[in-house]
């Protein structure tokens, strides 16, 4: 179905959000986020296991009030601006876990585990400072301390996470939802189990003959699959390994922008209400820039799979009214 129509339906505003389930400069669904402003959702709860440009441009528009995540840098292009301003202005709320953490809590949920066993971030400040409950310290509802029936010792316990809607960037899906992701995974598998719908974001539509040829790589299967969205440059300014590279030089300016809010309104002027639909996206991204993005070193990943690549007009026939 269309990107308008995944976020028309199965979003709205105050509802749990999960997305982000790579590394920072790593596959994301941020056109998902962009389409979220667009639509104008607001008062969103986060789940991102690493910050990425998506949360970022939430945070720097309002959209986010509350967050929680386990890395919230951009690695080498320095920290996220957009959220480091939400969350000193007090209007986002940030709860901080470790990069292990939030996977854990992830699979709690996917398993429907009443709490995960937690020996990670206990008898710390990771445990005792929650800003959910500043006030609470230390804190007595983040990470409670259990008791190990086996052996007696004191543990903690992290609640699972169950988000509402996971948007989920794969590289390949075929028009049933079944996923095929390349490169770093992260907790995308984790995610996509937890979540309680899930929309998958592919820069690729696959025949499903692909997903026979290959079951054994198919990460996401249809069954867990709500809709799935045909969106090329899906990750940009972040990088999709097989399919573009990291936009380096729109990654500092983005974060720069996201800086201040006149800087934040000028972006999404340009960058989030400007197009219309998916060719006008690609035209804002430019197509010499495309181009260049997709001479990339890690290419050959998608060699094994495009004999099974569907054209555009082939997926606009499979496409449902939304």
């Amino acid at each position: 179905m269309s990107l308008a129509g995944a976020v028309g339906r199965y979003t709205w505003d105050g509802m749990q959000y999960a997305s982000g389930a790579a590394l920072p400069v790593g596959s994301d669904a941020i056109v998902f986020g962009r389409e979220l402003l667009r639509q104008k959702r607001g008062d969103l709860h986060a789940i991102f296991h690493c910050n990425t440009q998506q949360l970022n441009l939430l945070a720097a528009a309002g959209a986010v009030t509350r967050a929680e995540c386990g890395f919230s840098a951009l690695e080498v292009f320095g920290f996220a601006n957009g959220l480091r301003r939400a969350v000193e202005s007090g209007r986002l709320a940030l709860e901080d876990y470790s990069n292990l953490a939030i996977p854990l809590r992830l699979l709690g949920g996917a398993l429907n585990w009443p709490f995960v066993p937690a020996t990670v971030n206990i008898g710390s400040d990771l445990q005792y400072r929650s800003a959910f409950a500043p006030d609470d310290f230390p804190s007595s509802r983040k990470i409670p301390s259990v008791t190990d029936p086996f052996s007696g010792r004191q543990i903690g316990a992290f609640s699972p996470l169950r988000p509402d809607l996971a948007a989920i960037h794969v590289t390949l899906a075929d028009p049933f939802g079944n996923s095929i992701i390349l490169g770093t995974e992260w907790s995308r598998f984790e995610l996509s189990r937890a979540a309680k719908k899930v929309v998958v974001i592919a820069d690729a539509i696959v025949d499903t003959a692909c997903i026979r040829q290959f079951p054994n790589l198919v990460r996401i299967p249809d069954i867990i699959v709500e809709a799935v969205v045909y969106w090329p440059f899906a990750a940009w300014p972040q990088g999709s390994p097989g399919m573009y590279d990291v936009d380096e030089e729109h990654m500092h300016f983005m974060n720069k922008a996201l800086a201040t809010e006149d800087g934040t309104a000028a972006y999404i002027k340009e960058f989030v209400d400007s197009y219309r639909d998916l060719d006008s996206y690609l035209d804002v991204i430019g197509r010499t820039k495309m181009d260049s993005l997709s001479r990339s070193v890690t290419s050959f990943l998608l060699d094994p799979y495009r004999r099974w690549i569907l054209s555009p007009d082939k997926i606009a026939e499979l496409e449902v009214r939304s």
